[in-house]
């Protein structure tokens, strides 16, 4: 009943996230702290089991060819070296204020999103010069030792971060995120707290199973339905996960 129930609240998790351009930590990680599992434990569990994520919404992606080869580098290089020192400080930092923090910036994220209407809606590139890159990559460093260090949507920051800085619409932003976050930076994290923790294994096929399913779903609902219906859903589930955080 257990592997039941992690099955389809990873594939629902993953669903929305690969459709929304993150979030999948909102339900996922709480979960497997309720089954029992400590947080480090969980926390390093449910980065293996994100990394499907990726895998599945890059399978529909690359068909779309939504992915610049620049960015994709760029992401990488910046990304990251924050993801590993993230990673390794998440030890150091107490918890709740972690949580409160995020919680609060994550909310903001969603205010900002509605406030806006337009966001997002056209390609329009911006920032495509050297101090534009370093701006960028620096604010992707941070982010990626959010990702490194917490897992509740830190995605969602690339996302809109990718639209507000670099001009792009939601569903580029939320291809680069899902290919590379979901999948890279997931991956170095996870190995990293893998190195310094545990991983519940024996809970990690099932949690594949549904976070491939669920991120190949929602990739190609982001696809069909257009930037409209994935601002909306950004919005959500920011203003969720949020509150969530905020809430404990």
């Amino acid at each position: 009943m257990d592997q039941f129930i992690l099955f389809i609240i990873s594939l629902f998790a993953n669903l929305f996230s690969a459709f929304s351009g993150g979030g999948a930590g909102l339900v996922q990680l709480p979960a497997l702290i309720f089954l029992g599992l400590p947080f480090p434990v969980a926390l390093a569990t449910h980065k293996v089991a994100s990394v499907a994520l990726g895998v599945g919404a890059t399978g529909r992606h690359l068909r779309e060819r939504s992915l610049e080869r620049r960015f994709v580098l760029f992401i990488l290089a910046t990304g990251l070296p924050g993801v590993v020192l993230g990673a390794n400080l998440i030890l150091g930092v107490p918890d709740r204020a972690a949580e409160v923090a995020l919680g609060v910036l994550t909310f903001g994220l969603g205010l900002y999103s509605i406030l806006h209407r337009g966001l997002g809606q056209r390609y329009r590139p911006a920032h495509r010069d050297t101090p534009g890159y370093l701006t960028g990559g620096t604010i992707l460093f941070l982010i990626g030792m959010l990702n490194g260090s917490l897992t509740s949507g830190t995605g969602l920051f690339v996302t809109l971060w990718l639209i507000r800085w670099f001009g792009m619409d939601y569903r580029r932003a939320v291809a680069h995120t899902l290919v590379l976050v979901g999948v890279f930076w997931n991956g170095a994290g996870a190995i990293t707290l893998g190195l310094l923790g545990e991983i519940k294994w024996a809970w990690i096929p099932v949690l594949l199973a549904g976070s491939l399913l669920g991120g190949y779903v929602g990739a190609h609902l982001s696809i069909v339905k257009g930037n409209r219906w994935i601002k909306r859903s950004f919005e959500i589930v920011t203003l969720l996960i949020g509150a969530r955080l905020m809430m404990g």
